[in-house]
C-alpha cells in the first residue's frame, strides 16, 4: 500500500496527558531560580543595568529610544527588553526588589514562548499532509487528538533542551527575541484556520523581534514565511481544490492571509532600513564561518540536544513532504538562525531563537519511532539525568560536611570563598523533585498503554530535575559565582561611600554591577572629574601611564571576583597636594 504519510498511529496512541500535570512540569521549569539570586554575569546584569538606568530617566521620552549606560549604548541595542524591563521596575511595589520584579517579567516571556509553540505544533499537525495513515477498518487517531498530542510532544521537546535552561532564565534580549519569534511562528502556522489571534501574533512578532536586537533575523522569518504561503496558495490553485480538503483542518491560506503576511513584512521592512537596524546586529566574522567549524558544531550538538536527532530523524522520514507545511515551516524557522549563529557574535543567543523550531520537528518523529528506539531514549534518559542528580546530591553533600573529600575540594577549587549555607526549603524542595524524578521513571517504564508524548517526558522531566537541583541546592553557591556582589562589597569596604568614583574603561557588566549592587556614583574620567576614588580596567594597564598622571592618584590595590581573575578591578586612590 502507498502511505501518504510515514505517521502510523491508533488512536490509543493520542491519549491526552493530563494538563495539570503539563502545567506543574512548566512551573517547575519556569519558577526556580526567580528568587533567592540577583542578575548574573555579564549580559544579565548588563541588560538589567540598561533597564533600570531607564526606569530612572529624567530626560523625557527620547532617552526611551536611546538606552545608555553611564553614556554607553548597550551591545545588542534592542529598544523592547528594556522597555519591557524598565515598566517592570516602575510598576513594582517598593517592597519588590527591581531585579525580581524583572525576572518576573521575563519568566511570562518563557511562559509565553512555551504557549505559542504549543499551538504553533497544534495548527501544524491539523494540516491533512501531517495526519497519520488511514486503518482499512478504521481507528486512526483522530485529526483534533493527533495534533493535541503531537502539540504536547513539541512542548515537552522544548523544555527538553539544554540551551534553553540557562538564557531562558536570565533577563536578556534574547529571551524577548525568543518570545516574539515564536509569536510569529504561531500566527504562520495557524493563519489558516484563525483570524484576530494569528494576526496579532504576525504583528507583535515580527516587530517584536525587529526591536529586540535581532531585525535582520526577524526580516527573513517574515520574507521566508511571506513566500512560503504564496508558494502554498499557487499549489493549491494549480491543483484546483483547497489545501486542506477532506478533513476538518480548515481552509488553506487565503488572499487574505497572504496580504497580511505581506503587509507586515513589507512595513517591517521599511523600519529596519529606516532606522538603520540591520547594522546592529549583523558582524560577519572573518574566518569563524568556515575556521571555527568545531567549535560552533560543539554548541549545536550540546544547545539543541536532545531534539537535534529527533530534527533529523523528521526530515528522512517525512523526506517526501518537505514542502508541506509541518516540516517546511519549522525548517525555515530552525535555518535562519542557525545561518545568524554562524554569522554574528552571539552564536548561543542565536541559535536560542531556533528552538520552538527544532522542537516542532522533533515532535513529528514521534509518530514514526519503532517501539524500539523509543525504549533506547527512554533508557538512556533514565541514566543521563539519574546519574547527573545522584552526582549533584554527593557534590552537595561534600560541599557541607566535607565528606567525601575529593567532591569538597573541587567544590572550594571551583568557589574559592564561598562559605557553604543549609536551606532546609532548598533541601525539601530538591528532595520532592528527585522523588517526582523517581516516580516518573517507575511510571514511564511501567506496563501501561503506548502515549506517542511518551518519549519526550523523560527529557523534560529530567531537565527540569537537574534545573530544579541547581536552583534549589545549588543556587547559593552559584549565585556566589556568578554575581558580582562580592566584588563590589569588596569595593565598597576599601572606599566606603565616596560622593563619586571615577571609572577608566570599565565593562558594561561592571558599571551596571557598581551602579546597582554598589549604588555608586560612577563618573568617567576622561569627561573631567574630581572623585577620590578611580576604578580601572586592567585592559587598559599598557597604555595607562598616558591616561593617568601618576603624581594625582596612587595604587591601592586590585578587586578581583572570587571565581573569576578575568575581572579584576583596579582601585587608585587620588593624592591629596600637601
Amino acid at each position: 500500500m502507498n502511505q501518504p504519510t510515514p505517521a502510523i498511529v491508533a488512536q490509543s496512541a493520542v491519549r491526552r496527558l493530563p494538563r495539570i500535570a503539563l502545567l506543574l512540569l512548566c512551573a517547575a521549569y519556569l519558577l526556580p531560580g526567580l528568587v533567592g539570586r540577583g542578575p548574573w554575569k555579564s549580559a544579565d546584569i548588563t541588560a538589567f543595568g540598561y533597564m533600570a538606568e531607564l526606569a530612572r530617566n529624567t530626560e523625557g521620552i527620547a532617552r526611551w529610544f536611546d538606552p545608555l549606560l553611564l553614556g554607553i549604548r548597550p551591545e545588542t541595542p534592542a529598544l523592547v527588553p528594556y522597555w519591557i524591563g524598565a515598566w517592570a521596575i516602575k510598576i513594582a511595589p517598593s517592597w519588590l526588589n527591581p531585579d525580581l520584579a524583572v525576572r518576573i517579567a521575563f519568566a511570562f516571556l518563557l511562559w509565553g514562548t512555551f504557549t505559542a509553540t504549543w499551538y504553533a505544533v497544534y495548527y501544524l499537525a491539523r494540516t491533512s499532509r501531517a495526519q497519520p495513515v488511514a486503518f482499512a477498518f478504521g481507528g486512526e487517531a483522530r485529526p483534533t487528538d493527533y495534533a493535541r498530542a503531537i502539540a504536547d510532544g513539541g512542548l515537552l521537546a522544548l523544555i527538553a533542551c539544554l540551551g534553553l535552561a540557562q538564557l531562558g532564565h536570565e533577563t536578556t534580549p534574547a529571551l524577548a527575541q525568543l518570545f516574539f519569534a515564536s509569536c510569529l511562528f504561531y500566527g504562520v502556522a495557524a493563519l489558516p484556520y484563525r483570524r484576530a489571534g494569528p494576526v496579532i501574533a504576525l504583528i507583535m512578532g515580527t516587530f517584536g523581534i525587529t526591536l529586540s536586537g535581532a531585525p535582520t533575523v526577524g526580516l527573513a522569518l517574515a520574507i521566508g514565511s511571506t513566500l512560503y504561503i504564496a508558494y502554498e496558495r499557487r499549489t493549491a490553485a494549480k491543483a484546483r481544490t483547497e489545501f486542506d480538503t477532506g478533513s476538518d483542518d480548515g481552509p488553506g491560506y487565503t488572499l487574505g492571509a497572504f496580504a497580511t503576511m505581506a503587509s507586515v513584512t513589507a512595513v517591517a521592512a521599511v523600519l529596519v532600513f529606516a532606522l538603520g537596524l540591520p547594522q546592529w546586529k549583523i558582524t560577519l566574522i572573518g574566518g569563524s564561518l568556515f575556521g571555527d567549524i568545531r567549535g560552533q558544531a560543539k554548541l549545536l550538538l550540546w544547545f539543541t540536544w536532545p531534539v537535534w536527532p529527533l530534527a533529523i530523524w523528521t526530515l528522512w522520514r517525512w523526506r517526501r513532504q518537505l514542502n508541506a507545511r509541518h516540516v517546511a515551516l519549522p525548517f525555515w524557522f530552525a535555518l535562519v538562525p542557525l545561518a545568524a549563529t554562524w554569522t554574528t557574535d552571539f552564536s548561543d543567543r542565536s541559535l536560542m531563537l531556533a528552538l520552538p523550531a527544532f522542537a516542532t520537528l522533533a515532535a513529528f518523529a514521534l509518530p514514526t519511532f519503532r517501539r524500539s528506539a523509543a525504549a533506547l531514549v527512554d533508557w538512556f534518559n533514565v541514566l543521563f539525568f539519574s546519574g547527573l542528580a545522584l552526582l549533584g546530591w554527593i557534590y552537595w553533600i561534600a560541599m557541607q560536611t566535607g565528606v567525601p573529600p575529593k567532591p569538597a575540594a573541587s567544590v572550594t577549587r571551583l568557589v574559592p570563598g564561598f562559605v557553604p549555607e543549609f536551606s532546609p526549603i532548598a533541601v525539601v524542595l530538591a528532595a520532592a523533585a528527585t522523588i517526582a524524578w523517581c516516580w516518573l521513571v517507575r511510571w514511564r517504564t511501567g506496563r501501561h498503554r503506548a502515549a506517542l508524548w511518551k518519549t519526550l517526558v523523560l527529557p523534560a522531566g529530567g531537565t527540569a530535575l537537574c534545573w530544579m537541583l541547581l536552583m534549589t541546592l545549588w543556587l547559593p553557591p552559584i549565585d556566589y559565582a556568578r554575581s558580582y556582589v562580592p566584588q563590589v562589597r569588596a569595593v565598597a569596604e576599601r572606599v566606603g561611600q565616596p560622593s563619586c568614583i571615577a571609572e577608566l574603561a570599565l565593562s558594561r557588566p561592571h558599571i551596571a554591577a557598581l551602579r546597582y549592587h554598589g549604588q555608586f556614583n560612577l563618573q568617567p574620567l576622561l569627561l573631567g572629574t574630581d572623585c577620590p576614588w578611580l576604578l580601572v580596567s586592567p585592559e587598559t594597564i599598557e597604555r595607562l601611564h598616558t591616561i593617568i598622571p601618576f603624581d594625582q592618584w596612587r595604587f591601592s590595590g586590585t578587586l578581583r571576583r572570587p571565581s573569576s581573575p578575568a575581572d579584576d578591578l583596579l582601585l587608585y586612590q587620588k593624592i591629596k597636594p600637601q
